[in-house]
């Protein structure tokens, strides 16, 4: 497409159940996608294995929300093959600064090691991407979106596509139709990013998990 993408348009497509995508990165046109399967994580399946949760007690990471979401769009952007081009990253920018797009970010010190951004309407956040530079940062992203999800009263995380990544963690895919229900039925919900606050001490996070699963 070649119609100059603006926020207010990007949320109308989200809240319609299309996204954008760039072929690649110095891309400078977007394409709308609306895939017959969609890929979504069931809030209530996703499980913190044993070896995860020795990951979280190890208090090797981290994690703050929306402190570096520049930084994680560059994080994940920052591949041989990426569907985030410049055009995308600024709109993202942008909506970051209405608090609509949001970031979790893990850190080894203070080094960025990764990441998960999305952005979030209704009960629904739609995952954009995530990255990671070391071994299971990804995952403990995802623990801590999860339980920011659960606890802020979600009903629909949107993976868009699945990965054998999400699949191991209890992503799916399901039929355009029951997306689209699943989909309208969030966006009514009044859900809250940060009802929850600060970042959770790791053994809330343990607790409040082992209570869903």
């Amino acid at each position: 497409m070649t119609t100059t993408l603006t926020p207010d348009m990007l949320v109308a497509a989200y809240a319609g159940g299309i996204f954008p995508m760039a072929e690649h990165r110095g891309d400078t046109e977007l394409f709308w996608v609306d895939p017959r399967q969609r890929g979504v994580l069931p809030l209530d399946a996703f499980h913190i294995s044993r070896s995860l949760a020795k990951t979280l007690r190890s208090d090797r990471f981290r994690i703050t929300f929306d402190a570096d979401f520049a930084g994680v769009v560059t994080g994940c952007a920052n591949r041989e093959e990426t569907w985030i081009n410049d055009m995308l990253a600024t709109l993202y920018g942008q909506l970051h600064l209405t608090r609509l797009a949001r970031s979790i970010e893990v850190w080894d010190g203070d080094d960025l090691v990764g990441g998960v951004f999305g952005i979030t309407l209704g009960g629904a956040f739609f995952g954009e991407s995530m990255f990671s530079t070391r071994t299971d940062a990804s995952k403990v992203a995802l623990a801590y979106l999860v339980d920011r999800l659960r606890t802020g009263g979600f009903t629909l995380f949107d993976t868009q596509f699945i990965t054998p990544h999400l699949q191991s963690l209890g992503g799916i895919e399901i039929p355009r139709a029951q997306y689209r229900r699943l989909l309208n039925t969030a966006l009514e919900i009044d859900a809250g990013f940060d009802r929850q606050g600060d970042v959770p001490d790791v053994y809330s996070l343990l607790q409040r998990n082992a209570q869903t699963s």
